[in-house]
């Protein structure tokens, strides 16, 4: 039984997005509910951004602060809301108007996020055709929590994807100065602060430029370390959360994340120099990704041979062409069209990120 919202905050953190910044505000302001409040926290831009959103002041509430990274942007946001549900939307996405509505639908007592699939669009706003999350079916709440009790991870997918309960947020905040993602903090606490109710369905925009903090349209080396160390202080912040909410997360789930092992192979086969797990070998990662592949964490089978088999191939082939894999698994804009589409019906691939 669904329980209706009266009212949704939308707040869009933004630092040097002019050229989309405006795009990601009319989307909010085209939900179609009657209470929506849209607030965007500019963080210190440089560009045009600040002349972009002015051209709105008499419709959103506006925010200008100094530099200080997208947590603190999101901090100051939520100090301003006042929504009982609130979505950080990325200032380069755009959301589907009937994304509030798909959220009435489901929400309930007990409910710290609802999740949404997103579908990838290029600069200039084009279809790249994949939609991601992928799901072999919808997961329950229940299922969700099963999965990152055993391995951390859950199909998610990132910060615009998803709408959060205040109670939830109320919890999390303020933020303790671990990461400056927000993400890191709402993802790896919800599951254990209420229910994560999934909408299969592709009501998000998810931008891939090549400047997004989340996506890669090109090979950057340094990035899969910075990912791994982000997954390691994020699965920290998890046990912290889980214990205070009466759950026991076992150390051993971290090494078992399917949304991790791809950046964990790629940062061990490029830049071993960087990699944040000294210790970690060939044998280790192998026997990590069987242990993950064989545990379903939402992910279809399909893609989780696909990994198995990525993952042997990485490890074992010759320099250049190691890194071509890696950037095949990373940047779907370097994909054939035909191969991204046929990616996606087979639910091979479905995302830029994990």
């Amino acid at each position: 039984m669904s329980t209706a919202i009266a009212s949704i905050s939308v707040i869009i953190p933004n630092y040097n997005y002019g050229a989309f910044v405006g795009l990601a505000i009319d989307s909010a302001l085209a939900l179609d509910w009657p209470q929506v409040e849209v607030i965007v926290v500019d963080d210190g831009s440089t560009d045009d951004s600040r002349t972009v959103i002015a051209r709105y002041a008499d419709r959103v509430v506006t925010i200008h602060q100094e530099n200080a990274g997208q947590a603190a942007a999101c901090a100051a946001g939520f100090a301003r809301a006042r929504g009982e549900v609130v979505i950080f939307l990325d200032s380069d996405d755009l959301l589907h108007p009937s994304l509030a509505r798909e959220i009435a639908e489901v929400w309930r007592p007990g409910v710290s996020k609802v999740q949404f699939q997103m579908k990838t669009i290029d600069e200039a706003g084009a279809d790249l055709g994949t939609v991601f999350p992928q799901y072999p079916r919808c997961p329950s709440a229940e299922d969700i929590r099963r999965w990152v009790m055993r391995t951390s991870a859950y199909p998610t997918p990132p910060g615009s994807g998803n709408a959060y309960s205040r109670d939830l947020l109320a919890q999390v905040f303020p933020l303790d100065g671990l990461s400056k993602i927000a993400d890191s903090y709402f993802l790896a606490a919800a599951p254990f602060l209420g229910d994560v109710i999934t909408v299969p369905k592709p009501l998000v925009s998810y931008r891939v430029h090549g400047r997004n903090d989340g996506a890669f349209s090109r090979l950057d080396v340094q990035r899969f370390a910075r990912e791994v160390a982000r997954s390691m202080q994020r699965f920290t912040y998890a046990q912290r959360v889980a214990a205070k909410a009466g759950f026991n997360l076992p150390d051993a789930a971290r090494e078992r994340s399917l949304a991790t092992l791809p950046y964990r192979v790629a940062s061990f086969r490029l830049d071993r120099a960087r990699h944040p797990m000294p210790r970690d070998g060939v044998r280790a990662i192998l026997f990590d990704t069987l242990q993950a592949a064989a545990s379903a964490q939402g992910v279809p089978w399909r893609s989780r041979l696909t990994l198995l088999a990525w993952t042997v191939l990485v490890l074992a082939a010759p320099g250049p062409l190691s890194e071509k894999l890696v950037l095949w698994r990373f940047a779907p804009t370097t994909r054939p069209a035909f191969l991204r589409q046929l990616l996606c019906r087979l639910r091979i691939v479905g995302s830029s990120r994990t």
